[in-house]
Formats: C-alpha cells, sequence, structure tokens
C-alpha cells in the first residue's frame, strides 16, 4: 500500500461523513415500480480480471450488487466493507466489482495489479471484473450500459457519480436500487435492501 493510500484508509470514516451530503454521492435511487428490465439481466456476460468469463445466470435467485471500484479513492475502504458483506451473505448475495479509472485516474494500470492490491490489502474474494469504463461513453462497459439505460433496464438511467457507486439486482433480475459512493455497504438503507 502506497502512502496516499494508508492516508486514504486512515481518512475513510471521515470521507464517509463529509460526503454524504455533498453533490448527490449520498443519493439512494429505487425502482419503487418494481419495473422489469427490458434486457434479461441474466443474458449479461462479462470476463473476470483473471480471464475466466462470468456468466450472470450463474446468479440467478441471488441478490446480485455491482460495484465501480478504484484502488486510489477516499472511499477504496469500502472494499473492507463490501468483502464483509460477501463473506456474511454469500449464500444469498452475489458481488461483482467493476475496477475503473473514470474519475481522477484513480485505478492502477493492470488487472494483475488490481486484483493483487485488493488481496493483499483488503482480502477480497468476490469476483472482480477486467478494467473498463463504466461511465456513458463509446466504451462503456456492457453491463453499465444495461444498469444505465432505461430502455435495456426498465427505469434507471444514473451512471455512477463517483468510484463505489452500487446498483442491488433482486434474485429475479430486476435492479432494484442505487445507492451513491457516499452510502457505505453495511449502511442500514443498503442492509434493509438486502434483506428485503
Amino acid at each position: 500500500m502506497t502512502f496516499k493510500q494508508l492516508i486514504l484508509k486512515k481518512l475513510y470514516p471521515l470521507i464517509m461523513r463529509l460526503t454524504k451530503n455533498v453533490g448527490g454521492k449520498g443519493s439512494i435511487l429505487n425502482n419503487q415500480q418494481g419495473t422489469r428490465p427490458k434486457v434479461p439481466f441474466y443474458q449479461l456476460r462479462s470476463t473476470q480480471n483473471n480471464g475466466q468469463p462470468l456468466d450472470f445466470s450463474e446468479f440467478k435467485n441471488k441478490k446480485v450488487l455491482l460495484v465501480n471500484t478504484a484502488s486510489n479513492c477516499g472511499y477504496t475502504g469500502q472494499y473492507e466493507e463490501l468483502q464483509q458483506l460477501h463473506e456474511q451473505l454469500k449464500d444469498k448475495l452475489v458481488i461483482v466489482g467493476f475496477p475503473s479509472n473514470d474519475f481522477k485516474e484513480q485505478e492502477k494500470n493492470n488487472d494483475s495489479d488490481i486484483a493483487r492490491f485488493c488481496q493483499l490489502n483488503y482480502g477480497v474474494s468476490f469476483p472482480l471484473v477486467k478494467k473498463s469504463s463504466v461511465v456513458k461513453s463509446k466504451e462503456q462497459n456492457p453491463i453499465y450500459q444495461w444498469l444505465t439505460h432505461s430502455e435495456q433496464n426498465g427505469w434507471n438511467v444514473q451512471e455512477p457519480e463517483w468510484n463505489f457507486s452500487k446498483y442491488l439486482i433482486d434474485e429475479n433480475g430486476v435492479l432494484t436500487h442505487y445507492f451513491g459512493p457516499a452510502v457505505s455497504p453495511l449502511s442500514q438503507e443498503v442492509v434493509k435492501a438486502l434483506e428485503a
């Protein structure tokens, strides 16, 4: 861990408190109508950072939390919380990290460095996909195209506001929530949505 990363890890609780009400980083969106996706979630596929395929049809009957991540961000401490959720709820929740460099060059250069950093510093054992872009653009990861375009997911157009934005899919492949980066994975709001 670099000196900067150590400082960010120490400051993480303060960063969470200070940014909760700034620029929408603490926002929560909810699919109140229960709108089903127009493009089935379970037909989506990705590639893990180790080159192995990741077929989302394997996630049927489980909740899925998709999170765009970065190694050099004030929110990087959420890796620890995500790992805790993964260990506590692994029978009914799948967490998938999407490393991205979309916000101020905060991610490492290659997938093996990212995986090594996550494993050594936070014990991450949930899947990470290959580094990609998550914001709306020509290069946007296909999973994030689904998450941020209502003509695919049925209702949501919110793209990640920053690193560690979170999208929750229910056991039937329906996008139910968007949680901004300043909403902790262990917050009351996220836990309540996971228990619903």
